[in-house]
């Protein structure tokens, strides 16, 4: 087994280690890569091939719990990622986050529940993991999670 990738490291300073890419719930792959960039399928907030939390975001999930539950998605999207190039140090920047949050229909904090996946990559790929972002309210995700996050990184060759 080789070193574990800059990005990994940064993660382990945290309490926090890339987990195995979840498994598929339905017909598709975790990821793919095009030319030098990785799209990731959406990732739910799975630990162990379990869901944390299921509910509607300003109901059911705190607006906070949310923000964890997204940082959590945003750890199996990176797990995405290293499952289809496998050093996270070829990771360029992280181009795009799309975040989808099932919202009461009252609740319009959607941008500060993405924000816990935003707030992870940044510390995983320091600049490299500024990048531009979705935050999307919807009735129902898969399985009633509370929320979605999916990922397109460039990489170099």
């Amino acid at each position: 087994m080789g070193a574990r990738s800059s990005v990994e490291q940064r993660l382990a300073a945290l309490g926090l280690a890339v987990p195995e890419a979840p498994a598929p719930v339905a017909a598709y792959v975790p990821a793919v890569v095009t030319g030098s960039y990785v799209f990731t399928s959406g990732q739910l907030p799975f630990v162990d091939g379990k869901l944390l939390r299921t509910g509607k975001v300003g109901a059911e999930v705190s607006q906070e719990d949310a923000a964890e539950l997204a940082r959590q998605c945003a750890l199996n999207a990176i797990a995405a990622v290293k499952s289809v190039i496998d050093d996270l140090d070829r990771v360029v920047r992280v181009v795009k986050v799309v975040g989808f949050v099932a919202s009461a229909p009252d609740f319009t904090g959607q941008p500060f529940v993405m924000n816990g996946a935003s707030k992870l990559l940044g510390e995983a790929f320091g600049d490299a993991g500024v990048h531009a972002r979705s935050a999307v309210g919807v009735a129902v995700l898969p399985m009633d999670s509370p929320v979605e996050v999916e990922l397109v990184v460039e990489i170099s060759n």
